[in-house]
This record gives C-alpha cells, sequence and structure tokens, in this order.
C-alpha cells in the first residue's frame, strides 16, 4: 500500500476540511479522534495526527469501518507518513473520577501536547471542543470527513486494542482481546461470575452493580499502567 499524492482522486473529498483550515493561512492541522468511550473496561485513547500537505491516503476512513487487518496496516502507514503523532491516555481511574467525556477531552489534550511540530489547527472529531489556546472546530461524524481525524481514529482503535489484547493477559476470564471491553453477553456473564476486574470502570452500569460494598476503591488500583504502544 503506498499513499497518493496525485490530485483528481476521489479521496481528495476527505481533504475538504484540511484545506478549508489551509486557505485561512494555518500549515499544520491536527485531526483528533478517539476510542473507547463506551467500554465498561479499559481506557479511553485519543490521537492526534498531522498529515503532509497533500498527502492522500485512499483506505484511511473512519475506523469502525474497516477490518482489524486493515487497521493494523494503515497504522503502520500513517505512523510512518504523517509529520507528527500523538496519543493521549485516560485511564479507568480518570474515567470514574472525572466522568468518561471529561476523560475523553483529556486524553485528546494529552495527544495533542504530545505532537512535534505542535499544530496551529485542531479539527476534532465530535461537539466538544479541547480547552487549549489553539484554533480548533468540532465536525460531527469527522472520522468520514477528514482524512487526518480518519487517520487518527485508527491510531487511536489500534492502539487501543494492543492494550486490551495485553490486560487480556493480565485478567484472563474476561475476553478482553475478543470485545475490547465493551459490553458484550459474554463480557457482562464474565463480571456476573468473576466480580469487576481492577481495568473495570466501575461508575459504568453493569460493573457498578456488582462492585462489592466498601470496596470501590480497592478496584482501581493495578492495571493501568500500560504503555500506549
Amino acid at each position: 500500500m503506498t499513499p497518493d499524492l496525485f490530485p483528481g482522486n476521489p479521496s481528495l473529498d476527505m481533504l475538504a476540511l484540511e484545506l478549508q483550515a489551509t486557505r485561512r493561512g494555518f500549515c499544520r492541522i491536527a485531526g483528533i479522534d478517539e476510542a473507547g468511550r463506551g467500554p465498561l473496561a479499559g481506557p479511553v485513547v485519543a490521537a492526534a495526527v498531522i498529515l503532509p500537505d497533500g498527502l492522500i491516503l485512499p483506505d484511511v476512513n473512519d475506523s469502525k469501518t474497516l477490518t482489524a487487518a486493515l487497521r493494523e496496516e494503515l497504522f503502520e502507514l500513517i505512523s510512518k507518513e504523517a509529520l507528527a503523532v500523538g496519543v493521549g491516555v485516560g485511564g479507568h481511574e480518570l474515567v470514574d473520577s472525572i466522568n468518561i467525556l471529561q476523560a475523553t477531552l483529556s486524553a485528546m489534550r494529552d495527544a495533542v501536547l504530545s505532537l512535534s511540530p505542535a499544530p496551529d489547527f485542531l479539527l476534532i472529531d465530535g461537539i466538544s471542543s479541547i480547552h487549549m489556546n489553539i484554533p480548533q472546530r468540532t465536525v460531527k461524524k469527522g472520522d468520514s470527513l477528514s482524512l487526518s481525524i480518519a487517520a487518527a481514529s485508527i491510531i487511536a482503535k489500534v492502539t487501543r486494542d494492543r492494550m486490551m489484547a495485553e490486560y487480556d493477559v493480565l485478567y484472563p476470564g474476561y475476553g478482553f482481546a475478543a470485545h475490547k471491553g465493551y459490553a458484550a453477553v459474554s463480557h457482562l456473564a464474565a463480571i456476573a461470575k468473576l466480580g469487576p476486574s481492577p481495568i473495570h470502570r466501575k461508575s459504568f452500569s453493569g460493573v457498578k452493580e456488582h462492585v462489592p460494598a466498601g470496596q470501590g476503591e480497592e478496584l482501581s488500583g493495578s492495571g493501568s499502567g500500560l504503555l500506549p504502544f
């Protein structure tokens, strides 16, 4: 798989938002997206990606529409071709302490801060802006409208999936490698049988009902130290 730098490619539509920002004078436009807002366990992971001007990656799209194998391939391509890639992680303890939206925005901010070179404009998937002194635009369904956001969605998804596969080894019996912490029937059954693991979000329905009385704090301990890569 190789990137396409030729104008006229149908994928050029995915650069419309970036081109609008470029016409306004911005030159380092970062797309930002997250993975893992809905699961019952594990972190929320955000990614920020700055792509070179004019770069077209024909297969890059919303990560949810891609196969796992293609996401892995595109992860490597994006990491190679991007000007900068940043990742931020909001652990399960943070999710429980400040809620999933605020944990997501915190992870997004960390992802942006880790970019080098720093961006001068942000394209953010969704409707919530990031508390940063950088011009930005939120975009509903941005991962299907912006190449930079779509690239970030792939980086975030693959990063989080890899983390959940590692957690599956640390905490066997829950099936984290298969369902990635989402509320699959098998996952809910495992929680009911085994109780919450150290990486479960104890504030979430489906988990909090199984937290032993007086033991809530003990559930948020080990299991948050995995690196994003």
